[in-house]
């Protein structure tokens, strides 16, 4: 894959995911939070399984545990923010989400030794006091959704530094089913534990359950393991940045939603930002290689993208 169709990838990516943040807070008024997330996962994992079962078949002790890892900070990201959506916008938990764009550098530069350029670095700037503007209130207080979905952009900014790690050295579909199926897994539990998980659910809650659940989750998180092979962490939380901007219109669009100057101007800076980092990020990455040091496979995608 090359480099304009990896950030291509992750732009669709950020437009899925932005749609959902309204879809979710809708289906919230019948659906307790970690229900959701745990039907939504449970129906990813069961469409991969089926739709590649002798891949799955193969998987490896070592994409299980990679798998796991993965899962287990996606996992905590879902949770948070859809806890948070209970109390907060959908644009504001979509720029807030974006914050991972700020942590993903700081993690990739201590776990990863891949510190960003001069050019992403004040992309990341820009974009950090233009979240500022969106989400704090004049106190500099945040309210308490904020902090939740503030909790679910560093889990959001783990997995992406987690996926640039192991995504080379691992099948795509295989390491993709076993994250999906660990979230599914860890939230199915919660919400056995926490709350009274039901199936008598609404049409429309059960529509939301399976657009997030085909779409958002099987489909985009199968991209994004793929492209994230052709780029860098710090790329890839930067195009993410997209998602929030996203969420903002869809939240316009389809649920009436207002944003202020001072959210507008917040919203301004991110994209600023973003498009600092890229115009400053002129080398392109190092090609991503197997354990053996060979450059991975190309052929994947086709293969996801022709079945799903």
């Amino acid at each position: 894959m090359k480099r304009w169709q990896a950030d291509l990838t992750l732009g669709f990516v950020a437009l899925i995911w932005g749609s959902t943040f309204v879809i979710v807070q809708n289906a919230l008024d019948d659906v307790t939070p970690m229900t959701f997330v745990a039907w939504r996962f449970a129906l990813a994992a069961i469409l991969l399984a089926s739709l590649f079962r002798r891949r799955v078949r193969g998987v490896t002790r070592a994409e299980l545990r990679a798998g796991a890892l993965i899962g287990g900070w996606l996992a905590g990201g879902y949770v948070f923010q859809t806890i948070g959506l209970q109390t907060t916008t959908t644009a504001k938990a979509g720029f807030i989400t974006g914050l991972s764009v700020v942590i993903v550098p700081l993690l990739a530069t201590v776990l990863l030794r891949r510190p960003p350029g001069r050019g992403p670095a004040l992309g990341i700037l820009v974009a950090t006091v233009g979240l500022g503007f969106l989400s704090l209130e004049r106190d500099l207080s945040m309210a308490t959704g904020d902090l939740w979905v503030l909790a679910c952009a560093l889990m959001f900014a783990l997995h992406i530094v987690s996926v640039a790690h192991f995504a080379p050295h691992h099948d795509t579909i295989r390491l993709t089913t076993v994250q999906i199926a660990t979230v599914a897994l860890l939230a199915g539990g919660a919400a056995f534990a926490f709350e009274t998980p039901r199936v008598d659910l609404p049409t429309p809650t059960w529509g939301a359950i399976a657009f997030t659940g085909l779409v958002a989750t099987a489909l985009v998180f199968s991209l994004q393991v793929y492209a994230q092979r052709f780029t860098t962490p710090t790329h890839t939380a930067l195009l993410f940045s997209l998602e929030p901007v996203f969420a903002a219109f869809f939240g316009w669009w389809w649920a009436n939603e207002v944003l202020g100057a001072k959210e507008l101007l917040g919203c301004g800076l991110i994209l600023a930002g973003m498009v600092v980092a890229e115009l400053g990020d002129g080398h392109a990455p190092e090609p991503s290689t197997d354990r053996r040091g060979t450059p991975a496979q190309t052929s994947e995608v086709c293969e996801t993208s022709e079945v799903l």
